[in-house]
């Protein structure tokens, strides 16, 4: 599969709500921007356009309205991502990621044990 392009900061708030509210309509976005951001209808429009085009939503159309749907899952979406800001942000090293995690960062017991899992994944390999 082809890596898709990078997104900004505004786009990820923007496909984080989208995932989270599948099938929203560009109204309810805008309306979501205007809420926390003082954004417009049209920067909203923008943004979801640009994100489809960069193969990160999609849309159909339902009732006569265009409905946004995020290409893939929260999950997988949210470790291409991440895989962005390694690759790009910290040059490949997860270390820096790690240590921020331990400092900075507040789990529950069920994120400590997703955690516990990954790592004894690594260990196998």
């Amino acid at each position: 599969m082809a890596k898709k392009p990078g997104v900004g900061r505004a786009e990820v708030e923007v496909l984080r709500y989208i995932a989270d509210h599948p099938g929203v309509a560009v109204s309810e976005v805008a309306e979501h921007l205007f809420l926390t951001k003082g954004q417009t209808r049209t920067t909203a429009l923008n943004t979801m356009e640009r994100l489809r085009t960069k193969a990160y939503l999609r849309r159909e159309q339902v009732d006569g309205t265009f409905r946004y749907f995020a290409v893939d899952g929260k999950i997988r979406m949210f470790e291409g991502l991440v895989d962005d800001f390694v690759q790009g942000v910290l040059g490949g090293s997860v270390t820096p990621l790690v240590a921020y995690l331990t400092k900075q960062v507040e789990l529950n017991p069920e994120e400590i044990a997703e955690l516990r899992h990954i790592v004894d994944k690594l260990e196998e390999h």
